[in-house]
């Protein structure tokens, strides 16, 4: 199932030469991990007591889109200069998902909104990632399936974000929304476990 995930390798190439010159800086793999789950932190500590002021919806889809940078940096510092480290690995994991968490939940606080609909979506994410790493344990590789994984969410939130900065009313439509993203994570969760499967079985 096709992936917002796809062009990641993509995105990777435009940010080679930055990874180079943070790496002659000695700014390590695991320090950007740990940045950008502190932006995430603070982002989503921002919105949670700010949720009443459309404005602050406008950082959301920015930082998505700086913190999906600096995942990708860490993973280019890691292979290609030599920073994987065991803590790296569970660093990078745990990171993710607490990010998601932070940035993701406080948009159970908006009025009108379904907040345990919202709380569902983020459980369902993070047994999504979890699916991903069970994986490597039953001898697949980790599996980064869609249609709803952690790219395609952040893309996801991030336009209800813009739309909720630029003065759309949340409504009726956002929880409609938010029922279609969790259909999706759930099927992602069992397109994940089947090609873990599948991977090991050939």
């Amino acid at each position: 199932m096709a992936s917002i995930y796809d062009i990641k390798p993509a995105f990777q190439r435009l940010l080679r030469p930055l990874c180079g010159k943070l790496a002659a800086l000695g700014v390590t793999a695991n320090q950007v991990t740990v940045a950008a789950l502190l932006l995430s932190l603070l982002t989503g500590a921002g919105l949670a007591f700010f949720h009443t002021q459309p404005w602050v919806f406008l950082l959301i889809p920015v930082v998505l889109f700086v913190r999906m940078a600096l995942n990708a940096i860490d993973g280019l510092l890691a292979r290609e200069h030599n920073m994987k480290s065991a803590l790296g690995a569970i660093l990078n994991e745990l990171c993710d998902v607490i990010a998601d968490v932070a940035l993701y939940l406080p948009f159970a606080l908006l009025s009108g909104v379904c907040s345990w609909l919202v709380v569902l979506v983020v459980i369902v994410a993070i047994i999504t990632e979890m699916t991903g790493v069970i994986a490597v344990q039953i001898g697949a590789s980790r599996r980064y399936d869609g249609p709803m994984g952690k790219s395609d969410r952040a893309f996801v939130f991030g336009a209800i974000a813009l739309a909720l900065g630029l003065g759309v009313d949340a409504g009726m439509w956002l929880n409609g929304l938010f029922a279609m993203i969790l259909v999706l994570t759930i099927w992602t969760v069992f397109n994940r476990a089947r090609h873990a499967l599948a991977e090991i079985a050939s």
